[in-house]
């Protein structure tokens, strides 16, 4: 049967009021910072220090201004409509049914695998500092060991589920004073570093840009520096459980940012000048070598501990015992974004409404369940910090482009809402928001993308079976039989395309026999498209707006492949278009695709509901002023 969408504004926003209006702004500010300060700040300064040299520290400062452009687009839109898993939910609301699904989709897959790698991050420090047999090397690459490393990181995913389930407000207080000592430990470190500081480590091998230019924007997404900051968001992901969110949320989300870059270019700078060539066992000067070196599932312990210097190795001590706490206060606050990610997929008819079931300390404990264990299945493609962490900033990435393209089509349909704070410069402010969203994608390299864009057209055939069957978009029993079809025959497509292609999630490069980039291109926009017309030839003719309105997102997708792979940061040794001729490609095609995006934002029906109530509000409100 069925489905049908709601017919009032009251249906549509009633799910929200049974959550609890009990976070202030200091929640709100020791979340965001807290799901900021994770595990990024303890191995992104080594990451980037072996991509970009001393230039490591400009990629922190771009990363942070990139994260800025992003931040304030999401800081109107989280005070104008406060929403429990609001990023999964404006799409929806300019965009239409189809772009919301897949938007909402990849926000699940970039939140879903964050307390994964926070785990992951937790069983690397330890053991990179014990011999109890939680990682083992494939590949070059230390990852978890079976039994004890991956029954570790499922543990610490069972005290992430255990937080969340007994309210946010346990959550919000245990994460400020948990956050206190997030953002007291890596501040002091980086004042520690400095008492060791060789200068010559800035200049002297390679000079401050060793790898060239192009290394700067590499270092950005492929380390985790742009990972280090995504934790912005969950301001606006609390925010229907915000005391006054119209105020609170701007707040938090820019006041977070700013904070955390200060802290971590400090680290940065530190760490360059506390880096003993020898202790790490590589030759001097070879910035490189560091991403294979004895320090790198340990650096900041490490390099305190070469100092030699007694009270500097007793505070390695307490960087051990941070490596524990930092991520896993982490975890556990993605744990409890991503149960609003469902829960705001549910409230959009996305996912079953089983999952907006709250218990009785009013969290939506299904959600809760789904998010931790989806999280320890990712365990298992990705079993490693530095594997996953250039997916889930590239995921995320795409999904921040949202709030440049979503902020114009409020402005132009909605003007009537409350706007607390209005972003000053919108023509400028929203498409360099979008921009850097797309530049932070494309700069974490062809290996990264590719598997974020298998990982997103996963998504579609799940929208037909699904989310089109249970809200009647097939006119007739035929055309939904039809759909099925189309859906598995994609899919059986697509599952061939990608072993074939050879490049989907592995370590390696794709073993001989594989298929050449253009004919494995080729073989997945054929696919694609084969699914995009027979969606849109079997829905029913009123729901083929919303088909064609997200026309822009998988084009979006496919351009910037083959870019990436011809360009500076794909797998050739000489690439075809050079840094930073690829970079300014990706700017002029994300310019026109933005227009595109833009003006395919449309006055939904949701949309539509929240404008006609906020009319009656101001009316109510106006009469009230008079009568009194």
């Amino acid at each position: 049967m069925a489905v049908h969408e709601p017919s009032s504004i009251a249906e549509f926003e009633e799910s929200d009021r049974q959550l609890r209006k009990s976070v202030g702004f200091t929640h709100l500010l020791f979340i965001c910072i807290g799901s900021i300060i994770g595990s990024g700040w303890l191995f992104a300064s080594l990451g980037a220090a072996a991509v970009a040299g001393p230039a490591a520290i400009v990629s922190w400062v771009v990363g942070g201004v990139l994260v800025l452009f992003i931040a304030v687009n999401y800081a109107e839109l989280g005070a104008m409509l406060p929403r429990s898993g609001g990023l999964v939910r404006y799409p929806e609301l300019t965009h239409g049914r189809f772009a919301g699904w897949m938007m909402g989709w990849i926000y699940f897959i970039a939140s879903v695998t964050v307390p994964a790698i926070e785990a992951e991050a937790v069983v690397t420090y330890v053991g990179s500092q014990t011999d109890i047999g939680l990682m083992h090397s494939s590949h070059g690459k230390n990852i978890l060991a079976w039994p004890n490393g991956v029954l570790f990181a499922i543990a610490l995913m069972v005290l992430f589920f255990l937080v969340n389930y007994f309210g946010v407000r346990l959550l919000a207080e245990v994460n400020r004073w948990v956050t206190w000592w997030k953002l007291i430990v890596p501040t002091l470190t980086a004042i520690f570093l400095f008492t060791i500081v060789d200068g010559t480590n800035y200049h002297a091998y390679g000079g401050f840009m060793p790898e060239g230019s192009s290394s700067i924007f590499y270092a950005i997404s492929s380390t985790g520096i742009m990972f280090a900051y995504l934790g912005f968001r969950q301001a606006i992901d609390f925010a229907g459980e915000a005391k006054n969110p119209q105020k609170h949320v701007p707040l938090a989300v820019i006041g977070s940012v700013l904070i955390c870059m200060c802290v971590y270019i400090l680290l940065q700078i530190g760490f360059l000048g506390a880096i003993n060539w020898h202790a790490a066992g590589v030759h001097v000067g070879d910035w490189t070598g560091l991403a294979n070196s004895s320090w790198a599932n340990g650096p900041m312990v490490d390099a305190l501990r070469a100092a030699g210097i007694g009270w500097l190795g007793a505070w390695a001590w307490v960087l051990l015992v941070d490596a524990g706490i930092s991520p896993a206060g982490t975890g556990w606050v993605y744990t409890g974004v991503t149960t609003r990610i469902v829960y705001g997929l549910s409230v959009h008819r996305f996912l079953p409404k089983a999952f907006q079931s709250t218990n009785r300390f009013a969290i939506p404990w299904r959600s809760v369940v789904i998010s931790v264990v989806v999280g320890i299945l990712f365990m298992y493609p990705a079993p490693s910090w530095y594997k996953m962490v250039g997916i889930i900033t590239s995921a995320t990435a795409l999904t921040f482009m949202m709030g440049g393209v979503s902020l114009p089509v409020f402005r132009r349909y909605a003007p009537d809402l409350h706007r607390p704070f209005r972003l000053p410069w919108l023509w400028l402010l929203a498409p360099l928001g979008y921009l850097a969203s797309i530049l932070a994608m494309y700069w974490g390299g062809y290996e990264t993308l590719i598997d974020l864009i298998a990982g997103s057209f996963l998504g579609m055939p799940i929208f037909g079976w699904y989310y089109a069957r249970a809200h009647g978009w097939f006119p007739n029993r035929a055309a939904t039989v039809a759909s099925d079809i189309a859906g598995a025959i994609y899919l059986v497509a697509w599952i061939y395309i990608q072993v074939m292609g050879g490049w989907v999630a592995r370590l390696t490069p794709p073993a001989d026999g594989s298929w050449g980039f253009v004919v494995y291109f080729v073989a997945m926009c054929a696919d694609v498209v084969f699914l995009w017309i027979a969606t849109w030839l079997t829905v029913g003719g009123e729901f083929r707006h919303d088909v064609l309105r997200s026309s822009w997102l998988p084009v979006l997708l496919l351009a910037v492949l083959p870019i990436s792979y011809y360009g500076a940061f794909g797998p050739a040794k000489h690439p075809a278009i050079a840094f930073p001729w690829d970079t300014l490609v990706v700017i002029a095609g994300g310019l026109i695709l933005f227009a595109w995006s833009v003006r395919s934002g449309y006055n939904t029906p949701r949309m539509q509901q929240i404008t006609t109530a906020a009319r009656a509000e101001t009316a109510d409100a106006g009469v009230e002023t008079s009568t009194d």
